[in-house]
């Protein structure tokens, strides 16, 4: 079994309970209430710079210049790519990238980038791996299953851009090269180690729960 399998099989009914949470039916339904989601991609804006920061240390503490080079292209999507429908989205509502870096960090956003961050520090490149999967994996599961069951009512739905972006062919390749990245680094780890990362990537993917928790019930601190 490859690694991931084995990742995802431990942490299914947590990637399937994402599809179920309010935040995203509502936004695959066209009725999640506005204010909500500009909340979040401010979050989320301020989640993705030390998302990205957790990549740095993925760059220093890599083994060879071609992961140092997977970790700094990560970097750029990251920033650059993921980014982009944040701003796109944040400009409709008025809201530039410095005013949303001026807004202050959720405590449940601070824990979780405090924890990968955290893991990037103390830990080795297989822990930098299981700590940041989850995000990409679970944003790409959650992009198309979304396509899946409301392909055809997107086209007035305000979230079309959002649901697209994380459903589209690059972004499940990216995904995918990620997965591929993960198994060829940790496929012959022991059994011991690999217990350890899946720890760490549920702990991760539960914090992704905890964001849209965040999100929806528009947490004040």
């Amino acid at each position: 079994m490859k690694f991931t399998d084995y990742l995802f099989e431990e942490s299914k009914d947590i990637f399937d309970a994402y599809l179920e949470h309010p935040f995203l039916k509502e936004l695959g339904e066209g009725t999640l209430d506005k204010n909500k989601f500009k909340q979040y991609l401010i979050q989320d804006y301020l989640y993705l710079k030390d998302y990205a920061k957790v990549f740095c240390q993925g760059v220093i503490k890599s083994n060879s210049m071609e992961e140092m080079k997977f970790f700094y292209s990560s970097i750029k999507g990251t920033m650059e790519d993921e980014t982009a429908v944040h701003i796109k989205y944040l400009e409709g509502f008025g809201v530039s990238t410095k005013d949303a870096e001026k807004k202050e960090t959720k405590l449940t956003n601070k824990s979780y980038t405090s924890y990968m961050l955290g893991q990037a520090l103390t830990g080795d490149v297989y822990d930098i791996i299981a700590a940041v999967l989850p995000c990409t994996w679970s944003y790409y599961y959650i992009g198309k299953k979304l396509l899946e069951k409301y392909q055809d009512d997107l086209e007035d739905n305000f979230y079309k851009s959002w649901i697209e972006m994380y459903s589209c062919k690059e972004y499940e390749e990216f995904t995918n090269e990620w997965i591929n990245f993960t198994n060829y680094k940790c496929n012959n780890l022991s059994k011991d180690k690999k217990e350890y990362l899946k720890n760490i990537f549920i702990t991760s993917s539960i914090y992704e729960m905890k964001f849209w928790d965040m999100a929806y019930e528009e947490e004040e601190f």
